[in-house]
């Protein structure tokens, strides 16, 4: 399918319908991929135009088409592994009637035809020299921000969303503070924020956001704190939370639940 990719490469349900290629030694799919798309559509369930930056494999894109299967979409990917990938994933699935994919960075001139009610992105958040980097290409871009974090993000999503739509953005729960300033710089309201557990009395393992245009939002708002996604309770059992991300996407509780990155 992909022979020149020199590790195996499996396919996974992703959603009840749709499966995702992904190579079973680089970058795979997990729990804030998930987590992202569950917030967007719930965030904007009625959007006819979505668009994903940097993203990757297509794990968030995949989620939103199935879910939101009257929306047309766009996605840009700059790492060349992950792109390959990603346009396998859409022609598989039967999706390139209303999918266009790019193979480009986002942070240079966006080629979107038009903006989006729904914006989505789950950039890397550990910045050059704070990790070790993979000695794999596209798990490093993957983690490292390598091409810009969520500032760039903030900055592209700002460029591409529509009045009235919403900008839903992965990060790093350790500096909410960061993604915060970075979507204000960028023209972008803070609307709501929710933290995802994952284990009773640990941490906050991401911080799903939620941005709208800055004109739309009195100056000086507060934005909603929502309730937290407790992945595993106390006794490290599923959560009813976990199971209803993956039912959102057709998946029932046999489904093989993504890793917890």
């Amino acid at each position: 399918m992909l022979p020149d990719l020199e590790d195996p490469i499996t396919s996974d349900a992703i959603t009840a319908d749709y499966r995702i290629l992904q190579r079973k030694l680089g970058h795979r799919y997990s729990l804030d991929d998930v987590a992202t798309a569950w917030e967007a559509v719930h965030a904007r369930p009625h959007a006819a135009r979505a668009i994903d930056l940097g993203t990757g494999i297509g794990s968030v894109l995949l989620m939103v088409a199935w879910k939101l299967q009257h929306a047309r979409m766009e996605a840009i990917e700059a790492q060349e592994v992950s792109f390959r990938l990603l346009a396998q994933n859409v022609a598989n699935n039967g999706l390139t009637d209303r999918v266009r994919i790019h193979h480009g960075d986002l942070r240079d001139r966006l080629p979107f035809a038009e903006k989006a009610d729904l914006v989505t992105g789950t950039p890397p958040y550990l910045p050059p020299g704070t990790a070790t980097e993979a000695l794999d290409g596209q798990r490093a871009h993957a983690r490292i921000e390598l091409r810009g974090g969520v500032e760039a993000y903030c900055l592209a999503a700002a460029a591409c969303l529509a009045s009235g739509g919403a900008f839903v953005i992965c990060a790093d729960a350790r500096t909410p503070e960061r993604t915060e300033a970075a979507g204000r710089a960028a023209g972008l309201h803070p609307r709501a924020k929710r933290d995802v557990i994952p284990r009773a009395g640990k941490g906050a393992l991401f911080t799903l956001h939620t941005f709208v245009r800055a004109e739309e939002r009195p100056e000086n708002s507060a934005f909603e704190v929502l309730d937290p996604v407790y992945v595993r309770d106390a006794k490290s059992e599923l959560t009813e939370q976990s199971y209803a991300l993956r039912e959102t996407f057709g998946l029932g509780r046999r489904a093989r639940q993504p890793q917890e990155s």
